[in-house]
């Protein structure tokens, strides 16, 4: 009988711009404080990206240039490239297809992916679904958000809790069980009335009225989006750990999507996992949307061991949430 492919992830680069944006800093801009930020959400500082022209896929190129790196290949081995983004270059061409150009991918067709903060688990799915088809051996998924863009730095609500940043990881096949195990993933689109950006898309064209609005930036109903997350997180974690036998003991770390310590909290609680077992950079790049899970796996590889059982959870606007089991192979 023929072995089952699975994708295991073999490589893991990141990128965070330098231009710090600290809660001090926010202090000056927006009624707000530094310990109000901590308390409420876990952020000191959050990442941003500068400079003229500066895109997503300039997020992109450099976390996907070090993971090539790590594996001691060149972008030209890449045959498949995933970008999971809400903020994308521009419509189109595709950032996918942008950072190919950047990149020299020139074997590699690819494509973005929107789920909004779940967009990188939505693209980790689509990605191992083309490993284990067979007909690809090199997938690289990228999870990457210059949120700076799309942020109103007027708006308290919002302006405390984003960043900009990349992270990446390369799927190959497997036959010994390691990579993605498993996914449950969710959308409703009754959650879109909280969390969206109003104006751009085809329902509401860009027009005067629109950008004197203010609706070209990220809306959030932050109480209705933490009441969601809370549950939605949670309960699909825990729902992928019984489907598959795990207890807590069985899970060497839960990667969270970084959107409030206070809902990761919950998470890890839902689970009975310990914090020791919780990956968490959010107090030094806030939410960085697609990216936070892969910057987690970036910040943590080295405590990593092969055989890890990892649960990879996030919730995002749409609604979309999910859950993804994964055994770590490298």
């Amino acid at each position: 009988m023929p072995t089952k492919i699975t994708a295991a992830i073999t490589a893991i680069g990141g990128y965070v711009p330098e231009d710090k944006l600290t809660n001090a800093d926010l202090e000056k801009i927006v009624e707000t404080n530094d310990e109000w930020i901590k308390s409420r959400t876990g952020i000191s500082e959050r990442r941003i990206l500068k400079g003229e022209g500066k895109a997503t896929s300039d997020l992109v190129v450099p976390a996907v240039q070090q993971l090539c790196k790590q594996r001691g290949i060149t972008p030209e081995d890449i045959e498949c490239l995933i970008v999971a983004t809400v903020t994308p270059d521009m419509f189109f061409p595709s950032t996918a297809n942008v950072a190919c150009q950047k990149l020299g991918a020139k074997n590699a067709w690819g494509f973005d992916l929107a789920a909004a903060c779940s967009g990188f688990l939505f693209a980790l799915t689509t990605g191992a679904s083309l490993i284990e088809s067979g007909r690809y051996s090199r997938v690289v998924v990228v999870g990457a958000d210059k949120m700076s863009s799309i942020i109103d730095y007027s708006d308290r609500t919002t302006c405390i809790l984003f960043g900009d940043g990349a992270g990446a990881v390369l799927l190959e096949p497997n036959k010994e069980g390691f990579g993605v195990l498993d996914s449950i993933l969710k959308t409703d689109g009754n959650g879109g009335k909280y969390l969206n950006m109003k104006a751009g898309g085809s329902l509401h064209p860009s027009t005067i009225e629109t950008v004197t609005n203010r609706e070209h930036y990220a809306m959030q109903e932050g109480q209705a989006v933490f009441k969601f997350a809370v549950v939605g997180m949670a309960d699909v974690s825990y729902e992928l750990m019984e489907r598959n036998g795990l207890k807590a003991a069985d899970i060497a770390w839960l990667v969270p999507h970084q959107a409030n310590k206070r809902i990761i909290d919950a998470t890890a609680n839902r689970m009975g996992l310990p914090e020791g077992k919780v990956m968490m950079n959010i107090a030094k790049y806030g939410n960085t949307t697609a990216a936070t899970i892969p910057l987690c796996l970036w910040d943590y590889q080295d405590q990593l061991k092969k055989g890890d059982n990892i649960v990879l959870s996030a919730f995002g606007g749409g609604f979309t949430w999910g859950a993804t089991l994964v055994k770590w192979g490298h």
